[in-house]
């Protein structure tokens, strides 16, 4: 589990930050006359010529404009939509909200199990549950039952993308979650013209998928590419590539198929370690509660937020999203993350966040039907600083060169440890808002959106991060 923890975390670091070094510039300060100038200066160089800019950077307790392009416009936002859902979450729920899962006796032998939607589960956490029946003296079970209704709805937004979906960090969000609804799988070389050996972390997911193994074991030091996808009609994995014969294995986290089954699987093994043997496993959704016997929480959301903002995890955010709706009933055709848009919405209308300056449609950013302004994260960004939950907020952003996906941006530039910022990517679009602590200057607030790009995005983030580090170096004159 460690192994699948430590590769996933490298993963979301593969997708979501950028490997950017800004050379550093010989002008020490920044006059704010002088910042349109050397923004537009940026900006306007011929490689991007073919794609949109928006752009609001404002002192942090004040109206003042310091820069505007475009800044009123909607843009794709990718990952800075969960600026919106984290801030709706803290603001509603209260940081020290937590998720129970519960364990309910329903009868002699029946055993039910209620997932509440908590993104941070883990085996750990199953072994502690069990070892809590345990001590209930439950040795036998003839039937576990998973429920599955505190989250009604698609499990997926029908806007996300299928690539997406096949992947980790699109997985589905349902009511039971255990290792974020992903599963890890290793390729390792064999003899050259062999096929790459898979290995899974969970040995139980080789009986899920019907695969199809055309990759190879190439010659030494030829390039390496590993593509795995998965068929639109279900459980069949299409693996493509090669790896050279003195190569490294690779690793690639994808979605679980089914998360309740796979989350029944995990923890009737844990049932087992601790001596308690599973007849029978059900599914079944709503059912009445009886006598809880077993229950774990998540941590505080407080520390849900940093891993939703600071790693970009957008599981933990479609979780959140759906725990807006607070288990309210739904009306009909309606479904719990559509109770939870309109719960954040009101929520951040009642904080002052103008409510036509954005359209949100999940909470994660996944889905290009997002559209918010730099002028509505600017907003945002304002209100939650004068907030009582503004320290608890901004604990939850990436710290620039130092953690989460700004982690190896910035590095060895003015900007590095001073700003705290939101970062998003997605083809074409790139974004960054945030704060900056200038410390010649007052804080500032910023947002920076790019759409409709061609360039890669390492290309995108490193002007992006010029126009930060100009920011950083501002200057009273």
């Amino acid at each position: 589990m460690l192994l699948f923890v430590s590769i996933q975390f490298a993963l979301n670091q593969q997708i979501a930050q950028a490997q950017t070094s800004i050379t550093p510039t010989t002008t020490k300060y920044t006059c704010p006359a002088q910042l349109e100038s050397s923004i537009n200066s940026v900006i306007n160089r011929p490689v991007f010529k073919r794609m949109r800019w928006g752009i609001l950077v404002k002192t942090l307790s004040s109206p003042q404009i310091l820069y505007s392009r475009d800044g009123e416009k909607y843009f794709i936002p990718a990952s800075n939509t969960k600026l919106f859902t984290t801030a709706a979450a803290l603001l509603k729920l209260g940081a020290n909200f937590r998720i129970l899962t519960s364990v309910y006796q329903d009868g002699k032998g029946v055993l039910r199990i209620v997932g509440r939607g908590d993104p941070s589960l883990k085996n750990a956490q199953l072994t502690i549950l069990a070892k809590q029946l345990y001590q209930q003296g439950i040795r036998e079970v003839n039937q576990l039952i998973a429920d599955d209704g505190y989250f009604q709805g698609e499990v997926v937004h029908p806007s996300w993308q299928w690539e997406d979906v096949q992947a980790y960090y699109g997985t589905s969000v349902s009511s039971l979650i255990v290792n974020e609804n992903a599963t890890l799988l290793t390729f390792i070389p064999g003899k050259i013209g062999e096929k790459l050996r898979i290995k899974w972390n969970d040995p139980t997911e080789l009986y899920k998928w019907q695969i199809e193994n055309n990759s190879v074991t190439s010659e030494e030091n030829e390039a390496n590419f590993v593509e795995v996808n998965r068929d639109l009609k279900g459980q069949i994995l299409r693996i493509n590539g090669q790896l050279s014969v003195n190569s490294q294995p690779e690793n690639t986290a994808l979605a679980v198929f089914d998360p309740i089954d796979n989350f029944l699987r995990h923890f009737r093994l844990s049932l087992a370690k601790e001596g308690i043997n599973v007849q029978q496993t059900f599914t079944f959704n709503g059912g009445k509660n009886e006598q809880e016997i077993a229950a774990i929480e998540s941590p505080p959301l407080s520390e849900l937020l940093v891993e939703t903002n600071v790693n970009s995890n957008n599981l933990y955010a479609e979780a959140l999203l759906r725990h807006l709706a607070n288990n309210q009933p739904l009306a009909k055709n309606k479904t719990t993350a559509d109770l939870g848009l309109q719960v954040l919405k009101s929520t951040l209308n009642e904080s002052g966040i103008e409510p036509n300056s954005y359209i949100l449609v999940d909470g994660s950013g996944l889905s290009r039907k997002n559209l918010i302004s730099p002028e509505a994260l600017v907003q945002l960004l304002q209100v939650m600083a004068k907030s009582s939950q503004a320290e608890v907020f901004r604990a939850s952003l990436p710290v620039a060169g130092i953690s989460g996906t700004l982690k190896n941006r910035f590095l060895n530039t003015s900007a590095q440890g001073i700003v705290q910022a939101k970062t998003g990517t997605m083809m074409g679009v790139v974004s960054l808002s945030g704060y900056v602590n200038v410390p010649n200057y007052e804080p500032v607030v910023f947002s920076i959106m790019v759409n409709q790009s061609e360039q890669p995005a390492s290309v995108v983030r490193k002007a992006m991060d010029e126009i930060v580090v100009l920011l950083t170096q501002m200057k009273r004159c």
